[in-house]
């Protein structure tokens, strides 16, 4: 079975191989559609295979499904001319079909958050750039903070850490402990406190101190927990964020549709971070996700340190699916 398999080379992520299952479903088509018209038929048996195939390259069930009907639809009715390049007929299809779905305009919170900056400098009332940060348990959320607060730091910018994970045991401390290696201030209270007047008292913070950015960790049970759902609604209703983040495992198969839909629908989201994309993962949990969402990936982790967050390029992306095929 084939996998998307990633490392480091001069700092950006590389693509050593890419879907080689996706190659024999391409031959299969190839033999099946040659020199004729393509039916909607002879195209839905032709692309069951290719179904599968996206599944096993983690793409979720249902968005291989909608990947598959879409690529019928661009091709059924087309006529096969001998000398046709059958391959390339496919592939464009196919591209197209990544174009849309991954082509979302990113957020660039970097840029975001250096246009703030400009805006403060020129006014009489600070106001810190607010980031709330969602996601079920065990997706690597804090420890994408952490990472996000470096790369933050390290192109000159403040920031302050709102810990308002109040229910998790350890979750203050895990923070904290990420808070004193990066030296920036974290706001914390005690467990079973308001997790919203934490990331209130924060802001408030970053107001009196005139501290760029604030980034707000949140509680990480399933988005299936309907009392989650309502503390991250006040959460967001209390502060205000400018931006709603939703951080999710690359590993999670199809559980990625569920948590994502949830929380899309739940509470809001304005982009993605895809985390522990340097492990065994095989590519399709970031089509999934922007799937699901119509919100774009903005960072994707690839390791465990502070510097291993990497801005997501879709063109990147679909280039090096599509050159692999």
């Amino acid at each position: 079975m084939s996998c998307l398999k990633i490392k480091e080379v001069n700092g950006s992520i590389c693509v050593i191989e890419l879907f080689d299952a996706l190659r024999r479903t391409i031959s299969n088509l190839i033999e099946t559609i040659a020199y004729k018209e393509l039916s909607e038929s002879e195209l839905s048996k032709a692309l069951f295979e290719f179904e599968l195939n996206l599944i096993a390259a983690d793409v979720a069930a249902p968005v291989a499904r909608g990947v598959s009907q879409a690529i019928i639809s661009k091709l059924k009715g087309k006529t096969v001319r001998r000398f046709t390049n059958i391959r390339r007929i496919i592939l464009d299809a196919l591209k197209e079909e990544l174009i849309r779905i991954l082509s979302v305009r990113p957020v660039d919170i970097l840029k975001k958050i250096e246009e703030r900056r400009h805006e403060n400098l020129s006014s009489s009332e600070w106001r810190p750039y607010v980031m709330v940060f969602l996601g079920p348990n065990g997706c690597g959320k804090t420890t994408t903070i952490a990472k996000l607060a470096y790369l933050l730091k390290k192109n000159g910018f403040s920031a302050v850490l709102a810990c308002s994970d109040t229910f998790r045991a350890g979750a203050i401390e895990q923070l904290e402990k990420h808070a004193k290696k990066l030296n920036i201030r974290m706001i914390k209270r005690e467990y079973g406190a308001d997790p919203a007047s934490v990331g209130f008292d924060a802001i408030s913070h970053a107001v009196a101190k005139k501290i760029d950015a604030v980034l707000i960790d949140t509680a990480g049970r399933l988005a299936t927990d309907s009392d989650l759902i309502a503390e991250m609604q006040k959460i967001v209703r209390v502060t205000k964020p400018d931006i709603r983040c939703l951080v999710v495992d690359a590993l999670m198969g199809n559980d990625l549709v569920t948590q994502a839909q949830l929380f899309s629908e739940g509470v809001g989201l304005d982009c993605s971070i895809l985390t522990k994309v340097d492990a065994d993962v095989k590519g399709g949990a970031a089509i999934t996700l922007v799937y699901v969402t119509k919100k774009p990936i903005e960072f994707v982790g690839v390791g465990q340190k502070y510097e291993d967050l990497k801005k997501f390029d879709s063109k990147w992306f679909i280039e090096k699916i599509i050159g692999g095929l």
